[in-house]
């Protein structure tokens, strides 16, 4: 008896050492908290981008390897890289609107470059966060994370009606596809709802299984195993074979997206260190989270691995278990990447129907939507910050329902501030709640630092990549 309470004690250490067999289930229930979540990003953007159903397999693929070297990472620091707390990281669905933008506009290529770009910037926010952090109090990064998840919203009503596939064959909307994304979305809402503890954080996971079998039992090619039968059992992700494409509006959006992340980024190590430490995080701690983040952006962006985040619903399930054990979480970043290079997974998720996916993720969005709503909630709705979060709102929205309203602008402006009201969003936020507080000044000199260094890589570091690269450097099988 008391060698069972010393063992399970130790799971509440971070340098504690369970036993492997204690330590695997708390490592597995991690892993399926996390496992939709991570790989369902990269399965939209092969969507959105138009790969084929290899190359879908591969982004999967590198999405499990990167979420496993990112939380790996963080739990081994190197050279001040890395935060040394327990979390899991994955491909953030945050992302997914700039994401989509620069997919839609430029190709899986240009992704990759504007991440390889934003993830070296990313290390520099890192180092300065503590300066960087009083641009963005809770009313302006609430008003972003809101407006992600309202425009996540389109891509999930997308996949509910069965996808671009469903599109172009005529039968987008049909009943079957509607029948698959309803169910899927009351079980996931039904787990979340009433279940407890595994139950309760593995909702989207249930409710994809639950949906998947129902595809199965209806028939009618809504699951198609070709791929999955002729992907192999070992494969390891190649370099740069989605390519390197540099575009300087991509590269301002990507930038922009990985500063808000790393402030939600604050918020979740914050809620992992109250939560599992019952400490305040430190600064220290809050740099290496971000400069890990950044350092993995760029690894992923040479083997077609999205940007990657914390994951909310298991800084939840470090608060409610207290099991912060290194040995814990050292396992499931093992088991992500052993994942990851397995394409027999890969090609598996990747039969999970469109509308099915669809139906889970609208629970996602929605979550993400009243994060943001709950981060608004953190500073009283004075007049003043009414008006912050109004006007921006206000225009930024109305330049996304009438963007020819920017056709006079020059072309790189019209991409930057009509291809994702986010940007214009984020930049009027800014500028408001800047000079509201009377730091104009401040404000000019962190936009023109980001610009100067956007124009910088423009004029010297771009064009000779893309002399070096031919403008897409890519190493095909």
């Amino acid at each position: 008896m008391s060698k069972s309470v010393q063992t399970n004690s130790e799971l509440l250490k971070f340098d504690g050492k369970p036993s492997w067999g204690v330590a695997f289930p708390q490592a597995m229930q991690h892993v399926l908290a996390m496992l939709i979540g991570n790989i369902t990003p990269p399965m939209l953007i092969a969507g959105i981008c138009g790969l084929s159903p290899e190359e879908k397999i591969m982004l999967t693929q590198a999405a499990m390897i990167i979420g496993g070297i990112t939380t790996l990472l963080q739990l081994f620091p190197i050279f001040g890289f890395g935060m040394k707390l327990p979390n899991v990281m994955g491909v953030a669905f945050a992302y997914m609107p700039i994401l989509t933008v620069i997919g839609q506009q430029y190709g899986i290529a240009a992704i990759f470059g504007s991440q390889l770009v934003a993830g070296f910037v990313s290390i520099f926010i890192g180092m300065f966060i503590g300066k960087i952090r009083k641009f963005f109090p809770p009313i302006v990064c609430g008003t972003v994370v809101l407006c992600i998840g309202l425009s996540l919203y389109k891509t999930a009503i997308n996949y509910i009606g069965g996808g671009s596939g469903a599109s172009a064959a005529g039968t987008f909307g049909a009943p079957q596809f509607w029948i698959l994304a309803i169910v899927t979305l009351l079980v996931t809402l039904a787990c979340n709802f009433f279940g407890k503890k595994l139950i309760k954080v593995s909702g989207m996971l249930i409710g994809i299984a639950v949906g998947y079998i129902l595809a199965l039992i209806m028939g009618g090619g809504l699951v198609n195993f070709n791929d999955f039968n002729s992907a192999g059992w070992f494969s390891l992700p190649i370099p740069f074979y989605f390519g390197l494409e540099f575009h300087f509006d991509a590269i301002v959006m990507m930038i922009l997206m990985y500063v808000v992340q790393a402030v939600q980024t604050i918020g979740d190590v914050s809620s992992t260190t109250m939560g599992g430490f019952e400490r305040e995080c430190t600064d220290a701690e809050l740099g290496g989270a971000i400069k890990g983040q950044g350092l993995c952006g760029m690894i992923g962006a040479c083997i077609g691995g999205l940007p990657t985040d914390p994951y909310s619903q298991n800084v939840g399930l470090i608060c409610t278990t207290k099991v912060v054990s290194r040995r814990v979480f050292t396992l499931v970043g093992i088991v992500m990447l052993l994942a990851g290079i397995c394409p027999k997974f890969s090609a598996l998720m990747a039969t999970i129907p469109q509308s099915v996916l669809g139906g889970a993720t609208l629970t996602v969005f929605a979550a993400i939507t009243m994060s943001g709503i709950e981060l608004l909630n953190e500073q009283k709705m004075s007049y003043r910050n009414k008006m912050i979060v109004g006007v921006a709102l206000a225009i930024g929205v109305g330049i996304e329902s009438k963007p020819e309203i920017l056709q006079f602008l020059p072309q790189l402006a019209q991409n930057i501030l009509g291809s994702s009201y986010l940007f214009f969003i984020k930049f009027c936020l800014t500028f408001i709640n800047s000079f509201g507080n009377c730091l104009s000044a401040s404000f000019l000199i962190f936009w023109l630092t980001i610009i100067f260094t956007n124009i910088l890589l423009k004029i010297v570091y771009i064009p000779f990549s893309n002399l070096l690269f031919s403008a897409n450097f890519s190493l095909s099988s």
